[in-house]
């Protein structure tokens, strides 16, 4: 098992996550900063770069399934990854408005191929049993890209300027990424195998078909997988985006900083726990557990004493990562293997379009009310409904 060369697909699907997230999740929110600093441009008309940047990275997810089927994981990576480089890079040297969303342009196809969908799609072929796992432990590389990436960034671009900090991190990710997908990401071979240990391999529902992308949106099983998931990002992506400044008047600043990186180190620690058992279990249940824990983990915040604002950060981050993983498994289960990498791609992509409103949509509502008690109302009954509605089975 020890040897079992899936175990490497892991290992570099994590270092894909890591610098995925890395420059193309947590990185915005730096270039948003770094630009405005640069060139004294609209905070507004940057953010609303960054709004186009995640719409156009989930339209371009959803075909993220049928390049990993024509082109195969080693090549899609690869062009995601130079994809990603480009635009890092090009952002970091534009002179003019009109050119952060070409520059945005992309690093979206960059995003797309190394996002969840592009995660999924490597580590698919590899694992039956024990996916769940496999899929967590990849996935945790998002979480170390916002534990390091983002600070590493930041300390660049205050110590060298913005076009050297984006060269340096284009750079190492070139350098780093580039060697491991071309000689792990490969095809499997017929006699390479998982393992007898564990469970029984989870089987789709119903045997393969023609793919019918126009059915699959339509069908039970997806709606009850992407609408949920769908509304939990939305509140997830909006509350983790103004965390810092809904904690900050009571924590202090530097308390504020302390809570993010306690949300996040929870977020890995939910991850990981929940990879170990969530091929044994109902990945529908558990998934609304997930949801039911955050929303106790909002009402913490909401009760506003700095104890109970910690407790709520744990409790939050605790779901955090589970949100991009359940639904690949869920998926796995009820959806044809042949279906698999196309499927994921659609749900991350109505994900994503979903999550690209939701700080915009919280930020509406400080402004509207005066403070982020409404708002985070708002992200429990956003969380409450995705309970319930992943609980609805598939016919």
């Amino acid at each position: 098992m020890a040897d079992y060369h899936g175990w490497r697909v892991v290992l570099c699907a994590f270092v894909v996550a890591f610098f995925g997230w890395g420059l193309g999740f947590y990185g915005p929110g730096i270039y948003l900063v770094a630009l405005q600093q640069r060139h004294g441009w609209s905070t507004g008309a940057i953010a609303a770069a960054i709004t186009l940047y995640y719409v156009a990275g989930a339209l371009l997810i959803a075909g993220v399934g049928r390049a990993f089927e024509r082109f195969g994981p080693r090549r899609t990576v690869t062009a995601g990854c130079l994809a990603m480089a480009a635009g890092v890079v090009a952002l970091s040297r534009v002179e003019a408005p009109w050119q952060v969303p070409l520059a945005f342009a992309a690093m979206a196809a960059g995003w797309a191929a190394m996002g969840t969908a592009a995660v999924n799609g490597m580590i698919a072929p590899w694992f039956e049993r024990r996916r769940g796992l496999a899929v967590s432990l990849a996935l945790n590389g998002a979480s170390c890209g916002g534990v390091v990436m983002a600070p590493v960034l930041v300390a660049l671009v205050a110590e060298f300027g913005f076009p050297t900090a984006a060269a340096l991190a284009a750079g190492s990710m070139l350098v780093l990424l580039l060697p491991l997908v071309a000689t792990i990401l490969r095809p499997r071979r017929a006699d390479e195998h998982e393992g007898a240990a564990g469970p029984p391999a989870p089987r789709p529902a119903v045997p393969a078909a023609p793919w019918n992308a126009a059915g699959t949106l339509r069908s039970r099983a997806f709606v009850t997988v992407s609408l949920p998931f769908a509304l939990g990002l939305l509140a997830q992506v909006g509350l983790l985006t103004h965390q810092v400044a809904f904690l900050t008047p009571t924590l202090g600043v530097a308390a504020a900083g302390w809570a993010v990186s306690l949300t996040t180190a929870a977020a890995v620690a939910g991850r990981v726990g929940t990879g170990f058992v969530i091929d044994r279990v109902d990945p529908r249940a558990a998934s609304a557990v997930n949801f039911l824990v955050q929303v106790a983990g909002l009402a913490c915040l909401l009760a506003g004493t700095p104890p109970l604002l910690l407790a709520g950060c744990v409790l939050f981050g605790l779901g955090v990562g589970n949100l991009i993983t359940f639904p690949a498994i869920i998926v796995q289960r009820e959806f044809p293997a042949a279906h698999f990498a196309r499927v994921v791609g659609l749900v991350v992509a109505v994900n994503q379009f979903a999550f690209a409103f939701g700080p915009g949509l919280l930020g509406l509502l400080r402004e509207w009310t005066g403070g982020y008690g409404t708002a985070i109302v708002l992200c429990m009954a956003l969380q409450a409904t995705a309970a319930a509605t992943v609980l609805v089975r598939p016919r």
